[in-house]
């Protein structure tokens, strides 16, 4: 019998286990939350979020060495359903900030539709692609 290196020893403990692949998006929640929650009891002297960080904590390491594949998906699936709203939210304030590098976003001053405009052209006039209305802005 050779000698095993600790990264076989550790494949070997994690296959058939939930968290084989990386922590799913709710692991990744949980254990942001506590690393917050755990800064936070530091600051603040709060013992009660420093609890709520080690449950956290232990949480997301139980579900991560679990073998249940299908009740944790279902968890995950049930958290990802929960923040759907929030999540779209961000992202759509992330594209915009992205686009604002290149684009000016004018609303039409009848309909309030958002219309995209590239940067540099100097004054033009916009059309709403929804009312029709004429304006004129500067790029």
């Amino acid at each position: 019998m050779g000698l095993e290196t600790v990264r076989e020893r550790f494949v070997r403990f994690m296959q058939g286990r939930y968290g084989v692949y990386g922590p799913d998006s709710m692991n990744r929640f949980l254990l942001g939350g506590a690393l917050a929650a755990m800064l936070l009891s530091v600051f603040t002297r709060w013992e009660f979020l420093y609890v709520i960080a080690l449950a956290a904590l232990i949480y997301a390491y139980f579900r991560m060495f679990s073998r249940n594949y299908a009740k944790r998906y279902a968890e995950n699936q049930a958290f990802l359903k929960y923040t759907a709203r929030l999540r779209g939210f961000w992202s759509s304030r992330k594209r915009l900030a992205e686009q604002s590098k290149e684009y000016h976003i004018y609303k039409c001053p009848n309909c309030r539709q958002k219309i995209r405009i590239p940067r540099g052209k100097g004054k033009i006039a916009v059309r709403c692609p929804k009312c029709s209305t004429e304006f004129i802005k500067k790029s």
